[in-house]
């Protein structure tokens, strides 16, 4: 099983602020597999997933949309973020 998590705008957006997916649902077990999941899943989500911008991070380290991930990984979707 995948946890997945949305922050910030992202969450706002989406309506949600986490899910979770079974690994073997997935096209290809790594963050663009989750995204594409997720897509198929909730159409209506493509837009706010297909930003070029979108950070991802896998067990609380950024990662690659082609990075790997494991079952049972907790990976985080959120915009990208500022400070002062």
């Amino acid at each position: 099983m995948i946890k997945v998590l949305f922050f910030a705008s992202l969450r706002e957006e989406l309506g949600t602020s986490e899910l979770t997916i079974e690994a073997e649902h997935l096209p290809e077990l790594n963050i663009r597999g989750v995204k594409n999941y997720l897509i198929e899943l909730h159409p209506e989500w493509n837009i706010a997933l297909q930003q070029p911008a979108l950070l991802a991070a896998c067990d609380q380290v950024m990662v690659k949309p082609e990075s790997q991930i494991q079952d049972g990984a907790e990976v985080a979707f959120f915009p990208p973020v500022t400070g002062g």
